[in-house]
């Protein structure tokens, strides 16, 4: 059994690169069967004050995987890695 990956994506209100990225993660992570948090930066003072002028960006399991635009070959391949692990 897999262990658990947590993905979110940290995004900002009336961000079109934000949008664009939490569809390529909602449907990456639907293909993986894993949960997609999506998280305003502008509501914790620690995110806004760490990632204000890279967002949206994607985290895996914590750790920053990529920001401004998500690719989504590599999110599946960042995914297919997560979920293989244990």
């Amino acid at each position: 059994m897999s262990r658990s990956v947590e993905v979110e994506v940290l995004t900002k209100q009336g961000c079109h690169l934000c949008m664009d990225a939490v569809a390529v993660a909602r449907e990456a992570c639907a293909e993986f069967s894993v949960e997609l948090i999506e998280r305003d930066i502008t509501t914790e003072k620690e995110l806004l004050a760490s990632f204000a002028e890279e967002i949206p960006v994607l985290r895996i399991n914590g750790q920053v995987k990529d920001f401004w635009r998500i690719d989504p070959q590599r999110l599946r391949r960042l995914l297919r890695e997560a979920t293989a692990e244990s």
